[in-house]
Protein backbone atom coordinates (compact mmCIF):
# COMPACT_ATOMS: atom_id res chain seq x y z
CA UNK A 1 0.00 0.00 0.00
CA UNK A 2 1.28 3.47 -0.87
CA UNK A 3 1.23 6.21 1.80
CA UNK A 4 1.24 9.53 -0.01
CA UNK A 5 2.35 11.89 2.77
CA UNK A 6 5.16 9.58 3.86
CA UNK A 7 6.09 8.79 0.26
CA UNK A 8 6.60 5.09 1.00
CA UNK A 9 5.00 1.79 0.03
CA UNK A 10 4.53 -0.92 2.67
CA UNK A 11 2.20 -3.87 3.34
CA UNK A 12 -0.87 -2.90 5.39
CA UNK A 13 -0.18 -5.39 8.20
CA UNK A 14 3.43 -4.38 8.90
CA UNK A 15 2.79 -1.08 10.80
CA UNK A 16 0.29 -2.47 13.36
CA UNK A 17 2.25 -5.69 13.95
CA UNK A 18 5.52 -3.80 14.48
CA UNK A 19 3.87 -1.33 16.83
CA UNK A 20 2.26 -4.14 18.86
CA UNK A 21 5.57 -5.92 19.47
CA UNK A 22 7.45 -2.74 20.37
CA UNK A 23 4.79 -1.23 22.63
CA UNK A 24 4.22 -4.49 24.51
CA UNK A 25 7.73 -4.36 25.95
CA UNK A 26 8.31 -0.62 26.22
CA UNK A 27 4.97 0.20 27.90
CA UNK A 28 6.13 -1.77 30.97
CA UNK A 29 8.65 1.01 31.58
CA UNK A 30 6.24 3.87 30.93
CA UNK A 31 7.42 4.33 27.35
CA UNK A 32 5.05 4.34 24.40
CA UNK A 33 7.59 2.84 22.00
CA UNK A 34 7.58 5.82 19.65
CA UNK A 35 11.33 6.27 20.10
CA UNK A 36 11.83 2.84 18.48
CA UNK A 37 9.20 3.34 15.81
CA UNK A 38 11.07 6.39 14.55
CA UNK A 39 14.25 4.50 13.57
CA UNK A 40 12.06 1.72 12.15
CA UNK A 41 10.28 4.22 9.90
CA UNK A 42 13.47 6.00 8.88
CA UNK A 43 15.82 3.04 8.46
CA UNK A 44 13.50 0.23 7.34
CA UNK A 45 10.63 2.05 5.64
CA UNK A 46 12.68 4.93 4.23
CA UNK A 47 10.42 7.60 5.77
CA UNK A 48 12.87 10.47 6.41
CA UNK A 49 10.76 13.61 5.93
CA UNK A 50 10.26 15.92 8.96
CA UNK A 51 6.65 14.75 9.03
CA UNK A 52 7.88 11.43 10.45
CA UNK A 53 8.10 13.15 13.85
CA UNK A 54 4.47 14.25 13.63
CA UNK A 55 3.41 10.76 12.46
CA UNK A 56 5.22 9.29 15.44
CA UNK A 57 3.29 11.56 17.79
CA UNK A 58 0.03 10.60 16.08
CA UNK A 59 0.89 6.99 16.96
CA UNK A 60 1.12 8.07 20.61
CA UNK A 61 -2.33 9.66 20.51
CA UNK A 62 -3.99 6.49 19.25
CA UNK A 63 -1.98 3.95 21.24
CA UNK A 64 -1.44 5.44 24.70
CA UNK A 65 -5.01 5.66 26.15
CA UNK A 66 -5.28 1.88 26.56
CA UNK A 67 -2.10 1.74 28.65
CA UNK A 68 -3.10 4.74 30.77
CA UNK A 69 -6.53 3.20 31.38
CA UNK A 70 -4.94 0.00 32.64
CA UNK A 71 -2.66 1.84 35.09
CA UNK A 72 -5.60 3.98 36.25
CA UNK A 73 -7.79 0.93 36.75
CA UNK A 74 -5.13 -0.71 38.92
CA UNK A 75 -4.59 2.44 41.03
CA UNK A 76 -1.03 3.05 39.83
CA UNK A 77 -1.42 6.59 38.48
CA UNK A 78 0.46 9.27 40.45
CA UNK A 79 -1.79 12.10 39.33
CA UNK A 80 0.16 15.02 40.89
CA UNK A 81 3.30 13.76 39.14
CA UNK A 82 1.31 13.48 35.93
CA UNK A 83 0.09 17.09 36.09
CA UNK A 84 3.60 18.42 36.75
CA UNK A 85 4.95 16.44 33.81
CA UNK A 86 2.22 17.75 31.50
CA UNK A 87 2.66 21.36 32.63
CA UNK A 88 6.41 21.21 32.07
CA UNK A 89 6.56 19.27 28.81
CA UNK A 90 3.71 21.03 26.98
CA UNK A 91 5.53 24.31 26.21
CA UNK A 92 8.77 22.42 25.62
CA UNK A 93 7.31 20.12 22.97
CA UNK A 94 6.07 23.11 20.95
CA UNK A 95 9.54 24.65 20.99
CA UNK A 96 11.02 21.30 19.99
CA UNK A 97 8.67 20.91 17.03
CA UNK A 98 9.75 24.29 15.67
CA UNK A 99 13.44 23.42 16.11
CA UNK A 100 12.93 20.13 14.24
CA UNK A 101 11.45 21.79 11.17
CA UNK A 102 13.58 24.94 11.13
CA UNK A 103 17.00 23.62 12.14
CA UNK A 104 17.05 19.81 11.81
CA UNK A 105 15.24 18.95 8.57
CA UNK A 106 18.27 16.96 7.32
CA UNK A 107 17.80 13.31 8.40
CA UNK A 108 21.55 12.83 8.85
CA UNK A 109 21.89 15.70 11.34
CA UNK A 110 18.71 14.62 13.05
CA UNK A 111 20.05 11.10 13.57
CA UNK A 112 23.18 12.44 15.25
CA UNK A 113 21.08 14.58 17.58
CA UNK A 114 18.89 11.61 18.46
CA UNK A 115 21.91 9.38 19.03
CA UNK A 116 23.47 11.78 21.53
CA UNK A 117 20.25 12.04 23.52
CA UNK A 118 19.49 8.33 23.57
CA UNK A 119 23.06 7.24 24.24
CA UNK A 120 23.26 9.42 27.34
CA UNK A 121 19.96 8.08 28.68
CA UNK A 122 20.83 4.45 27.99
CA UNK A 123 24.28 4.62 29.57
CA UNK A 124 22.94 6.48 32.61
CA UNK A 125 20.28 3.85 33.19
CA UNK A 126 22.68 0.93 32.66
CA UNK A 127 25.18 2.41 35.13
CA UNK A 128 22.41 2.91 37.65
CA UNK A 129 21.34 -0.73 37.40
CA UNK A 130 24.96 -1.93 37.71
CA UNK A 131 25.44 0.25 40.78
CA UNK A 132 22.38 -1.27 42.35
CA UNK A 133 23.60 -4.78 41.58
CA UNK A 134 26.96 -4.06 43.22
CA UNK A 135 25.29 -2.66 46.33
CA UNK A 136 27.14 0.65 46.11
CA UNK A 137 24.19 2.83 47.12
CA UNK A 138 21.43 2.95 49.69
CA UNK A 139 18.88 2.97 46.88
CA UNK A 140 19.85 -0.60 46.06
CA UNK A 141 18.71 -1.76 49.47
CA UNK A 142 15.47 0.16 49.10
CA UNK A 143 14.78 -1.37 45.70
CA UNK A 144 15.51 -4.85 47.06
CA UNK A 145 13.17 -4.22 49.99
CA UNK A 146 10.52 -2.99 47.57
CA UNK A 147 10.80 -6.17 45.52
CA UNK A 148 10.55 -8.29 48.67
CA UNK A 149 7.34 -6.52 49.65
CA UNK A 150 5.93 -7.13 46.18
CA UNK A 151 6.79 -10.84 46.31
CA UNK A 152 5.39 -11.24 49.84
CA UNK A 153 2.16 -9.58 48.85
CA UNK A 154 1.75 -11.76 45.77
CA UNK A 155 2.16 -14.88 47.90
CA UNK A 156 -0.79 -13.82 50.02
CA UNK A 157 -2.83 -12.76 46.97
CA UNK A 158 -2.73 -15.55 44.39
CA UNK A 159 -5.60 -14.15 42.33
CA UNK A 160 -4.15 -11.57 39.85
CA UNK A 161 -7.49 -9.73 39.69
CA UNK A 162 -7.52 -9.26 43.44
CA UNK A 163 -3.88 -8.16 43.38
CA UNK A 164 -4.61 -5.55 40.77
CA UNK A 165 -7.52 -3.99 42.63
CA UNK A 166 -6.40 -4.31 46.24
CA UNK A 167 -5.89 -1.03 48.13
CA UNK A 168 -2.50 -2.31 49.35
CA UNK A 169 -1.15 -2.00 45.84
CA UNK A 170 -2.64 1.40 45.07
CA UNK A 171 -0.64 4.59 45.31
CA UNK A 172 -1.46 6.98 48.15
CA UNK A 173 -0.44 10.65 47.91
CA UNK A 174 0.99 11.93 51.22
CA UNK A 175 1.74 15.53 50.24
CA UNK A 176 1.79 17.76 47.18
CA UNK A 177 2.72 21.44 47.10
CA UNK A 178 4.98 23.82 45.18
CA UNK A 179 8.03 22.40 46.93
CA UNK A 180 7.63 18.63 47.29
CA UNK A 181 5.59 15.67 46.07
CA UNK A 182 5.35 12.54 48.17
CA UNK A 183 3.49 9.23 47.97
CA UNK A 184 3.58 5.68 49.29
CA UNK A 185 3.45 2.38 47.41
CA UNK A 186 3.73 -1.10 48.94
CA UNK A 187 4.60 0.50 52.27
CA UNK A 188 7.57 2.42 50.80
CA UNK A 189 7.65 6.26 50.84
CA UNK A 190 8.93 8.39 47.97
CA UNK A 191 9.56 12.14 47.92
CA UNK A 192 10.68 14.36 45.00
CA UNK A 193 11.17 18.13 44.50
CA UNK A 194 8.39 19.88 42.59
CA UNK A 195 10.63 22.28 40.66
CA UNK A 196 13.14 19.58 39.86
CA UNK A 197 10.41 17.54 38.17
CA UNK A 198 9.08 20.63 36.38
CA UNK A 199 12.49 21.72 35.03
CA UNK A 200 13.27 18.19 33.85
CA UNK A 201 9.88 17.96 32.15
CA UNK A 202 10.44 21.24 30.28
CA UNK A 203 13.83 20.14 28.94
CA UNK A 204 12.48 16.71 28.06
CA UNK A 205 9.57 18.37 26.28
CA UNK A 206 11.94 20.25 23.96
CA UNK A 207 13.96 17.13 23.18
CA UNK A 208 10.81 15.04 22.78
CA UNK A 209 9.27 17.63 20.48
CA UNK A 210 12.33 17.52 18.23
CA UNK A 211 12.47 13.73 18.25
CA UNK A 212 8.72 13.24 17.88
CA UNK A 213 8.21 10.99 20.91
CA UNK A 214 6.40 13.26 23.37
CA UNK A 215 9.17 12.79 25.94
CA UNK A 216 8.08 9.58 27.67
CA UNK A 217 11.12 7.60 26.54
CA UNK A 218 13.35 10.23 28.14
CA UNK A 219 11.50 11.19 31.29
CA UNK A 220 10.76 7.68 32.58
CA UNK A 221 14.46 6.68 32.80
CA UNK A 222 15.27 10.01 34.47
CA UNK A 223 12.57 9.45 37.10
CA UNK A 224 14.01 6.02 37.84
CA UNK A 225 17.70 6.96 37.73
CA UNK A 226 17.87 10.49 39.14
CA UNK A 227 14.90 10.62 41.49
CA UNK A 228 14.91 6.98 42.62
CA UNK A 229 11.23 6.38 41.87
CA UNK A 230 10.08 2.80 41.20
CA UNK A 231 9.26 2.06 37.59
CA UNK A 232 5.91 0.59 38.69
CA UNK A 233 4.71 4.06 39.73
CA UNK A 234 6.15 6.34 37.02
CA UNK A 235 4.94 4.37 33.99
CA UNK A 236 1.39 5.72 34.03
CA UNK A 237 2.46 9.35 34.59
CA UNK A 238 5.05 9.16 31.79
CA UNK A 239 2.54 7.69 29.35
CA UNK A 240 -0.14 10.27 30.20
CA UNK A 241 2.34 13.11 29.81
CA UNK A 242 3.41 11.71 26.46
CA UNK A 243 -0.21 11.53 25.31
CA UNK A 244 -1.05 15.15 26.11
CA UNK A 245 2.17 16.54 24.63
CA UNK A 246 1.73 14.41 21.51
CA UNK A 247 -1.71 15.94 20.93
CA UNK A 248 -0.13 19.39 21.13
CA UNK A 249 2.77 18.30 18.92
CA UNK A 250 0.57 16.93 16.13
CA UNK A 251 -1.60 20.06 16.22
CA UNK A 252 1.48 22.27 16.01
CA UNK A 253 3.04 20.35 13.10
CA UNK A 254 -0.29 20.53 11.27
CA UNK A 255 -0.55 24.27 11.93
CA UNK A 256 2.93 25.17 10.67
CA UNK A 257 2.78 22.89 7.61
CA UNK A 258 1.44 25.67 5.28
CA UNK A 259 4.50 27.78 6.11
CA UNK A 260 6.84 25.06 4.79
CA UNK A 261 5.27 24.04 1.45
CA UNK A 262 8.60 22.67 0.20
CA UNK A 263 8.70 20.04 2.96
CA UNK A 264 6.43 17.26 4.23
CA UNK A 265 5.62 18.53 7.75
CA UNK A 266 2.06 17.41 8.55
CA UNK A 267 1.61 13.82 9.82
CA UNK A 268 0.64 10.88 7.66
CA UNK A 269 -2.71 10.18 9.35
CA UNK A 270 -3.29 6.75 7.81
CA UNK A 271 0.18 5.42 8.62
CA UNK A 272 0.13 6.93 12.10
CA UNK A 273 -3.29 5.42 12.81
CA UNK A 274 -2.15 1.95 11.72
CA UNK A 275 0.85 2.17 14.03
CA UNK A 276 -1.45 3.46 16.75
CA UNK A 277 -3.92 0.57 16.52
CA UNK A 278 -1.14 -1.96 16.96
CA UNK A 279 0.35 0.09 19.77
CA UNK A 280 -3.01 0.34 21.51
CA UNK A 281 -3.26 -3.43 21.82
CA UNK A 282 0.41 -3.82 22.73
CA UNK A 283 0.31 -1.18 25.47
CA UNK A 284 -2.75 -2.62 27.14
CA UNK A 285 -1.28 -6.13 27.23
CA UNK A 286 2.10 -4.76 28.35
CA UNK A 287 0.56 -2.70 31.14
CA UNK A 288 -1.38 -5.75 32.35
CA UNK A 289 1.79 -7.85 32.40
CA UNK A 290 4.06 -5.22 33.99
CA UNK A 291 3.37 -6.16 37.61
CA UNK A 292 4.60 -9.70 36.94
CA UNK A 293 7.97 -8.56 35.54
CA UNK A 294 10.84 -7.58 37.92
CA UNK A 295 11.72 -3.87 37.85
CA UNK A 296 15.38 -4.75 37.25
CA UNK A 297 14.47 -6.66 34.10
CA UNK A 298 12.43 -3.72 32.80
CA UNK A 299 15.32 -1.32 33.42
CA UNK A 300 17.80 -3.59 31.63
CA UNK A 301 15.41 -3.96 28.73
CA UNK A 302 14.94 -0.19 28.37
CA UNK A 303 18.63 0.63 28.66
CA UNK A 304 19.61 -2.09 26.17
CA UNK A 305 17.06 -0.96 23.59
CA UNK A 306 18.00 2.71 24.00
CA UNK A 307 21.76 2.09 23.63
CA UNK A 308 21.24 -0.18 20.62
CA UNK A 309 19.08 2.45 18.92
CA UNK A 310 21.60 5.21 19.64
CA UNK A 311 24.51 3.22 18.21
CA UNK A 312 22.43 2.45 15.12
CA UNK A 313 21.91 6.19 14.58
CA UNK A 314 25.63 6.89 14.99
CA UNK A 315 26.48 4.29 12.36
CA UNK A 316 23.82 5.71 10.03
CA UNK A 317 25.26 9.20 10.45
CA UNK A 318 28.82 8.21 9.54
CA UNK A 319 27.74 5.88 6.74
Amino acid sequence: MYFQTAGIEVALWIPPLTAFVISFFTSMGGVSGAFLLLPFQMSFLGYTNPSVSATNQLYNIVAIPSGVYCYYKEGRMVWPLTWVVITGTLPGVLIGAFVRVAYLPDPQNFKLFAAVVLLYIGIKMARDVLRKNAGDSDKAAGEQRFQELVRDYRKTTPDPKNAATSTHQKIEITHFNRKRLGYTFYGESFDVPFWGIFALSFIVGIVGGIYGIGGGAIIAPFFVSFFGLPVYTVAGAALMGTFVTSVAGVAFYQAIAPFYPQMSVAPDFLLGSLFGLGGMAGMYVGARCQKYVPAKAIKWMLSGIIIFTALKYVLDFFN
